[in-house]
């Protein structure tokens, strides 16, 4: 089983809501975060919201407000909550691991999963 596992992307029209979540077979002993990055087609992978092992998130300004990530209590799933979804928000969705957390999470990525599509239309 890959360590990583999203599911739940699909197509919804702009203002809909998704729910992604992401199965975790284990984690790496070094990692401190765990959230969601995503890419568009023909842009950079940006980070999109992670939680810490202190259970602090931090979310990219784009998506705050709108977005919300937890994971249950044993740590075996992730979720990121999507409201109010826009056409700039389409883009495949990636749970990750990091060894950083908070707003160094993307800069030391350890591993991710296969990835989820979200389409928004307007």
């Amino acid at each position: 089983q890959a360590p990583l596992e999203e599911s739940g992307g699909g197509s919804v029209e702009t203002g809909g809501s998704l729910t992604l979540s992401c199965i975790v077979s284990g984690y790496t002993e070094g990692t401190y975060s765990i959230g969601w990055i995503r890419q568009a087609p023909g842009k950079e992978r940006e980070p999109v919201a992670n939680i810490d092992n202190f259970e602090k998130t931090t979310y990219a300004d784009s998506v705050k407000g709108r977005f919300t990530i937890s994971q249950d209590n044993a740590r075996k799933t992730l979720y990121l909550q999507m409201n109010n979804l826009a056409p700039e928000d389409t883009a495949t969705y990636y749970c990750a691991t990091s060894r950083l957390r908070g707003i160094l999470f993307f800069q030391a990525l350890d591993k991710w999963g296969p990835g989820t599509l979200v389409t928004v239309s307007s």
